[in-house]
């Protein structure tokens, strides 16, 4: 085993914690996280796999729930876990508890001391699933693409490569004196759109 600025190489070793983890045949570089338990450091490949753990706990939770979906997934050195969830059309209280119980449950206490929070998106929090987007259809919205000024519109459309705002303003006629309201139209490519949220 080699030590070297708070990293080591293990090769070919089989390093266990109660049990619970295997690792052979290959190098593996790991860097140390600390935990706040006092000066413990804990391997941050044992955070990776928690975060992977539960993030299987959670995509299975969500296939049972086929009404909620996710917005965030987080995991801290301290096991600490923080869900964001969307729902069609929206997230009760009830579900995030159920959603809640239902990982926590599949966690083994003897082997993570753990904390779980379970929330829903916010309705002015930025959008960022198309699902999202397919849900509010005929909202008004402030999208901002990359490198342009927001627009303000009601979302006309959603499909899975784009969206449409469509919003009215007033603009000189064409002849003459005097203004003419007028309706515009813009569609966003996903991958264009820098932020975008329900403007409540």
């Amino acid at each position: 085993m080699v030590i070297r600025d708070r990293n080591f190489l293990l090769s070919k070793t089989q390093y266990t914690r109660k049990n619970s983890y295997i690792i052979e045949k290959c190098y593996i570089c790991v860097t140390f996280g600390k935990i706040n338990r006092g000066d413990i450091r804990v391997p941050l490949f044992f955070t990776m796999n928690f975060k992977a753990e539960v993030s299987e706990l959670v995509d299975a939770t969500l296939k049972k729930m086929s009404h909620l979906f996710l917005i965030d997934l987080t995991t801290s050195a301290d096991k600490s876990i923080k869900i964001v969830l969307d729902g069609d059309p929206e997230v009760h209280l009830e579900d995030c508890m159920k959603f809640s119980r239902s990982i926590e449950h599949q966690l083994d206490p003897e082997k993570h001391d753990f904390a779980i929070e379970v929330s829903s998106a916010g309705v002015g929090n930025p959008l960022k699933q198309k699902r999202q987007f397919f849900k509010n259809i005929g909202r008004q919205l402030e999208v901002e693409a990359i490198g342009e000024k927001p627009i303000s519109g009601v979302l006309v459309e959603a499909t899975e490569n784009q969206i449409a705002l469509e919003w009215k303003q007033r603009e000189p006629k064409p002849i003459g004196k005097g203004k003419i309201t007028v309706t515009k139209k813009k569609t966003f490519s996903y991958e264009s759109i820098n932020r975008a949220k329900v403007i409540i």
